[in-house]
């Protein structure tokens, strides 16, 4: 068993084919199956189904993968831990940053000579067990006693839908609007489930995504409709897509996480400058209600 035959594993797992997970490690499609199968071979099980459309994990499978994201982030973790020189602090997001405080935040920080650094990583702990990010901007509850967090704010919730979609012509929308559409949804990163709606009044159907940059397509080309956080209308304007408040939808918890025996440098600036931020004013409905329309 090594390291890249995890990787393997966890890469499939999440895009969901071989060709895809080769795209993503920078592989052959043959190189990808063949880790994959030393792998089963060397646990003596098979991990994955295999059919000629897509691929998924079997039980003993979907046992393995969570351990595999262990040892991997753990391994990213000892080799920044012993490489690391605090010339740059880099916060993870997977989605948004901290929308429009962002900005205000990296002019404030008082730190010029470690620049505070923002990078986009498409996983559950937006880089930081993976290693790309010293912290990470969170906004959904991480239940991981390897990690501290903190509470630094709230955002309101927006929906996504096509500009010639009829409630984009609404200024507001409630939740139960959405329904009767299929509802893009990023299970991994996102921060909707099915169970945003009350029991029994669900979507007609979802439709699985893997990251903001799909799922803003799809609903630009009116395949489906999202629901996303504040900070994703701000940060993430796109042709074909507005954007409109959901004013019976509950807030958006944001929280900044980090390694809990390895605090980075300049974390309690950090923390202190993002609650600044997200100020009690800042918190009450959002009437900005914004069109990106693409003009």
């Amino acid at each position: 068993m090594n390291l890249r035959q995890l990787e393997a594993l966890v890469a499939v797992a999440d895009a969901g084919t071989f060709t895809d997970a080769a795209v993503a490690l920078g592989m052959s499609q043959a190189s990808v199956s063949r880790a994959v199968a030393a792998l089963e071979a060397s646990l003596g099980a098979r991990l994955l189904h295999r059919t000629t459309r897509q691929v998924s994990l079997t039980a003993t499978g979907a046992r393995v993968l969570p351990i595999a994201r262990r040892v991997l982030s753990e391994v990213a973790h000892l080799t920044l831990t012993a490489t690391r020189s605090f010339s740059e602090l880099r916060v993870g997001y997977a989605w948004a940053a901290l929308g429009k405080h962002t900005r205000r935040l990296q002019k404030a920080w008082p730190h010029p000579d470690v620049p505070l650094v923002f990078v986009q990583s498409g996983t559950e702990t937006a880089g930081l067990a993976e290693g790309s990010a010293d912290v990470a901007v969170l906004r959904r509850p991480l239940d991981d006693d390897r990690f501290e967090t903190a509470l630094v704010g709230t955002e309101s919730r927006y929906a996504a839908v096509a500009t010639d979609n009829a409630l984009a012509r609404r200024r507001t929308v409630r939740i139960s609007d959405l329904a009767r559409y299929t509802v893009a949804l990023d299970s991994r990163t996102g921060t909707t489930t099915a169970s945003l709606w009350p029991a029994g009044s669900g979507p007609a159907s979802t439709r699985e995504t893997h990251g903001v940059d799909e799922w803003l397509t799809l609903i630009a080309a009116g395949q489906a409709v999202g629901v996303t956080s504040e900070a994703t209308a701000n940060q993430n304007p796109r042709p074909g897509v507005a954007y409109r408040a959901v004013r019976d939808a509950p807030r958006i918890s944001v929280w900044l996480a980090w390694w809990r025996d390895d605090p980075p440098y300049g974390l309690t600036e950090l923390i202190a400058l993002a609650r600044g931020a997200y100020q009690p004013s800042d918190q009450g409905p959002q009437a900005f209600g914004v069109d990106i329309a693409g003009h």
